[in-house]
């Protein structure tokens, strides 16, 4: 009985000293997180984003315009951008930007795109391309690559850069919209390839933070990576910019390219784009986006002629939910830019929401009209209008 009552003490002691001992040890540390590849690179200078694009879309008509050049009916230019599948879902855009941009010194900027899109902005030169937007083209584009200097109020880049015009940009995240304006396919370019200054007197070119930033430039043209691939307009192309704040609400725009592009023949380009935008409140603006061009010796006929204006309304009605209303018109004096002689309307209505910090859905639908019956039906006829659905899925890293 005592023998069992030691042996009883014993093991009850030998309990409690191996408790003792374990709670004296110290805690094994947790492992560290692991540093992200952004985060990595960050922490050198580069700087590394992008974003997934991907939607689902509808047209009443095929997508494509008739060519008066021809018979009628016969296809010709396409009426959308990029949302030209008429029932498809689409993976429209796989973005990825590395970028080291300091405010003093040298830099540079790389930014990568595949998926449908980047067939559609593929440069004359590019990938055997004769012409912008090769429909033989792979789905794939350089379409930033340039080097970057800054010292002050000073920046100059050299390079493949997107263009200065426009209220829009190819970047789906920066659009109020998903389907793109009238303007952004049919009355600019977009990109150049060349080299451009910008002056920010007083202050930084990098982050000019609303004083008036002045630009100029030369590059290939319009849409031109190599000029072996400009049709013989191998002169190059001025651009002169300027941009700033009016008021603490209102900023505005400006730019004027002009080189030779190729028509019927070789013959001077000229483009004049405004863009005004109005910040009425935190939660409202409107945009007003002007366009004016022409071209020499752009047909057989002479010179073409070409113009357009559009608007926007933006409203975000709370911190998940925003809406964006745009109506616009276009006038193709020449047919030269679309193939028919016309006066091209369209308004479009797209709701968004952001479920997540990185995610935004949007849906939309749009109505485009013109004064003569060119947009193609799929049983062949033509009509004057054509609806469209799209439904948009944009994941940003």
């Amino acid at each position: 009985m005592n023998f069992r009552k030691t042996i009883l003490s014993v093991s009850v002691a030998t309990a409690c000293i191996s408790s003792m001992a374990f709670a004296a040890d110290p805690k094994m540390p947790e492992k560290p997180a692991v540093p992200t590849l952004g985060q990595v690179m960050e922490a050198t200078g580069i700087s590394v984003n992008g974003y997934i694009d991907t939607s689902y879309t509808y047209l009443s008509g095929t997508g494509t315009f008739t060519d008066s050049t021809l018979t009628p009916g016969t296809i010709g230019s396409a009426n959308r951008v990029f949302d030209t599948e008429r029932r498809s879902f689409n993976v429209n855009a796989i973005d990825l930007t590395l970028s080291a941009l300091p405010p003093e010194g040298f830099g540079g900027m790389v930014n990568l795109t595949a998926g449908s899109d980047a067939k559609y902005i593929a440069p004359a030169g590019s990938d055997g391309c004769t012409s912008v937007g090769c429909a033989t083209a792979d789905e794939f584009d350089v379409t930033q690559a340039y080097m970057h200097f800054a010292k002050g109020g000073l920046m100059v880049i050299g390079g493949k850069y997107v263009t200065l015009s426009g209220a829009e940009v190819i970047k789906s995240p920066s659009n109020t919209n998903f389907s793109r304006s009238i303007l952004f396919g049919y009355a600019i370019p977009f990109t150049h390839t060349g080299v451009r200054a910008y002056f920010t007197p007083g202050g930084s070119a990098v982050s000019p933070d609303g004083k008036w930033t002045f630009i100029a430039g030369l590059n290939n043209g319009w849409d031109v990576l190599k000029e072996s691939a400009a049709g013989g307009a191998d002169e190059k192309t001025i651009e002169l910019g300027v941009n700033g704040s009016v008021t603490k609400s209102i900023a505005v725009a400006a730019v004027f390219y002009s080189g030779n592009e190729p028509g019927a023949t070789v013959g001077q380009r000229d483009l004049l784009d405004l863009v005004a935008t109005f910040n009425v409140t935190d939660n409202l603006s409107f945009v007003l986006n002007y366009d004016k061009a022409e071209q020499e010796k752009a047909l057989a006929g002479g010179t073409a002629k070409w113009d357009g204006l559009a608007a926007y309304v933006n409203y975000k009605l709370n911190d998940a939910w925003r809406a964006s209303f745009r109506t616009e018109s276009f006038d193709d004096k020449n047919g030269f830019r679309t193939g028919v002689t016309q006066k091209w309307k369209e308004s479009t209505l797209t709701l968004a929401n952001t479920p997540a910090k990185n995610v935004e859905l949007r849906g939309e639908v749009r109505h485009d009209s013109s004064n003569q019956s060119s947009f193609n039906q799929p049983e062949g006829t033509t009509k004057k209008s054509q609806n469209s659905l799209g439904l948009e899925a944009i994941y940003n890293f």
